[in-house]
């Protein structure tokens, strides 16, 4: 038990700016062991730009840390480990083919020369003293979303950091394998070490936070304890005003069958079933929602209806049209209007080095006649965009890689609603958005849902998947487990089924 906690970085008016844009001004942290500290901001708060340059990624324009007391010059992130700092990112940064043990030591300094056993040994050490559980002699390649993040963590462990910056590390767990992480960070914390998360589930904040420092528009706005918050409190001092909090199911009538899938099955380059047999129905007016943990089909899934995805067996049928084989620019000359809102915001869905303007006229080049593309209509949507989303930009001829995750999800998403879709597929559209944001986002799609488009919600927020969907079908491997009523799901029966578990009661039939 610790008596005095030691005070392990300060971190004095952070500034950063990335062209026009000012990520951080003027910012304060001090971080210290044996405490969980988070950081809360809506998107382009600055988050990530102070970890950044706390993880040795960024370099402030002006400003100082101290680590320890002294002064330091963190001018990349091996220096950062030097220091006893590691970050771990959301998107995991691990060699499939090779071990948890190689992955741990990789990079690490006079590893050729050291004893394989011994490595062995400090690993499982590390395991037992944290909770950590993971076979050292594992392939990447066979471990679940929960393994990997333990070996990110143990990487950083093993490196000798003790202040730990965790980037939205419940994104894609399980509730179990969330209860299971937060009792890995309380040894960690118990341990003498400092624990930075970055997340935007306040529930999670409330429960596992003893300070939480909150950023807005990349201002410093205050340090709290976490004494007797509430998320209404939190969210308040987030948007700088009241918010409500809750998410709207609209009831409608009319439903009328539109998506019918049907023994769908799909295979990867390796020929390795990634969907299995999956069947089920979508009507007009409704939003289903699918959960899984990351990896389960659920990229295949939306990639297969979408047209992007080959199918090795099954049918796949909106309004009685065959769309199996059919290519997106295919299915738009059946006369079908689809949306896709994919995971891969900039790998699939929009283009970074492209501004707003040419991002919008991507959706709507193929319908212009003669030889040259008109600009005008482009521009007034993505104005109307800017204004009604409230995407935070210098301009509408800003290059998209210049916005923040969170504008760039309200480009995409928004681009993808003023094709007026009879079915829209939406892939984590809230991943990374702040609540202010999240919540127009949930907003949005449930206008889509009263004006009678067909949505394919993917989440990963199982409250939210359960305040807002109709129903919701839970993905394991590639298998559909079962699908529940949205009015009567749970946190723990989600949960359960994700792991690969039928549940008993409440499941419809869907053979």
């Amino acid at each position: 038990m610790l008596q005095d906690k030691k005070k392990l970085v300060e971190m004095k008016n952070i500034t950063k700016t990335f062209g026009k844009v000012q990520a951080n001004n003027d910012v304060f942290l001090t971080l210290y062991g044996g405490e969980v500290h988070s950081l809360l901001g809506e998107n382009g708060a600055g988050k990530s730009t102070l970890m950044n340059i706390l993880s040795g990624i960024y370099q402030p324009d002006s400003g100082f840390v101290f680590v320890e007391g002294l002064k330091v010059d963190i001018a990349t992130p091996k220096v950062a480990i030097g220091l006893g700092i590691g970050m771990v990112h959301q998107h995991f940064k691990l060699v499939d083919v090779l071990t948890a043990k190689e992955n741990i030591i990789a990079g690490q300094k006079g590893m050729p020369f050291i004893n394989g056993g011994k490595i062995s040994e400090e690993i499982r050490y590390l395991s037992e003293r944290y909770g950590l559980e993971i076979n050292p002699d594992k392939k990447i390649y066979d471990m679940s979303v929960a393994e990997k993040q333990r070996v990110e963590i143990l990487k950083v462990l093993y490196s000798g950091a003790k202040i730990l910056i965790l980037d939205e590390p419940t994104a894609v767990l399980t509730p179990q394998e969330t209860k299971k992480l937060f009792e890995i960070i309380n040894r960690m914390k118990k341990s003498g070490c400092a624990v930075v998360i970055i997340t935007h589930k306040l529930n999670e904040v409330l429960e596992i936070s003893d300070k939480i420092t909150i950023l807005r528009k990349g201002e410093y706005i205050e340090t709290v304890e976490n004494k007797n918050l509430d998320s209404r409190e939190l969210t308040d001092k987030m948007v700088g005003k009241s918010m409500n909090l809750s998410i709207n199911r609209p009831e409608t009538d009319d439903k009328k069958l539109l998506l019918r899938v049907s023994g769908l099955t799909v295979k990867d380059i390796e020929q390795v079933k990634v969907l299995k047999d999956i069947t089920f129905d979508l009507s007009s007016g409704e939003v289903l929602g699918v959960a899984g943990v990351a990896g389960s089909g659920q990229k295949e899934l939306c990639e297969a209806i979408a047209g992007l995805q080959k199918i090795h067996s099954g049918k796949i049928k909106f309004n009685k049209s065959n769309l199996v084989g059919k290519s997106p620019r295919e299915i738009i000359k059946m006369g079908i209007s689809m949306s896709f809102v994919p995971e891969d915001r900039l790998g699939m869905g929009l283009i970074a080095s492209m501004d707003i303007v040419d991002n919008v006229l991507l959706k709507e080049y193929q319908s212009q006649k003669g030889f040259f593309l008109s600009k005008k209509e482009s521009r007034e949507k993505a104005l109307d965009l800017v204004e009604k989303l409230n995407i935070s930009t210098p301009d509408i001829n800003t290059k998209v890689s210049m916005l923040s995750g969170g504008n760039i999800q309200k480009v995409l998403l928004g681009r993808e609603i003023e094709i007026k879709p009879q079915l829209m597929i939406t892939a984590y559209p809230a991943r990374g958005l702040d609540i202010s944001s999240a919540h127009l986002v949930y907003d949005l799609i449930n206008e889509q849902k009263k004006n009678g488009v067909a949505v394919l919600f993917v989440g990963e927020d199982l409250d939210v998947l359960i305040e807002m969907c109709d129903r919701i079908m839970v993905l394991c491997n590639g298998k559909l487990i079962g699908t529940v009523d949205g009015h009567q799901a749970t946190k723990e029966d989600l949960g359960y089924m994700m792991a690969g578990n039928p549940l008993n009661k409440g499941v419809d039939d869907i053979s």
